[in-house]
């Protein structure tokens, strides 16, 4: 059975909650990625994503340059674990709709990120089914 481990993407870049809507933007730009989890020093507090800058802060009227990360991330997000099958990730990508998990150490610490398409590329089997519930409407 694959674990998480062998296909997710390390070395990954984070954002402080306490950064600017604007610094992460460049940011996402820079690396060509459409989300960033967010740190409250070395442990993950959310996710922000391109969309969540878009929509819930220069839509809402914030600044890019005084809005922080904070105020558009989301702070209540699923994560896996290195260890955890891909199979079970897989489903738990299905069940909660979302395309990324952050992959986390024993001390909550961010180690790596798996994505569907990490997924859909490594290990094709199943990823049609959880594409299917990730995209349905709630």
């Amino acid at each position: 059975m694959a674990r998480i481990a062998d296909i997710m993407t390390r070395d990954v870049e984070v954002i402080q909650r306490d950064d600017t809507i604007q610094h992460a933007a460049q940011r996402m730009r820079a690396m060509d990625i459409g989300a960033l989890p967010v740190a409250d020093g070395e442990a993950l507090a959310g996710m922000v994503t391109d969309r969540d800058i878009a929509v819930r802060g220069v839509a809402e009227g914030m600044i890019p340059q005084e809005a922080l990360v904070s105020d558009v991330m989301t702070s209540d997000i699923r994560w896996c674990s290195a260890d955890d099958s891909v199979e079970d990730v897989l489903a738990e990508m299905g069940g909660q709709q979302v395309r990324r998990l952050p992959v986390l150490d024993a001390s909550r610490r961010i180690v790596g990120i798996v994505a569907l398409g990490d997924i859909a590329t490594r290990r094709p089997e199943h990823t049609d089914e959880a594409l299917r519930e990730i995209s349905s409407p709630d």
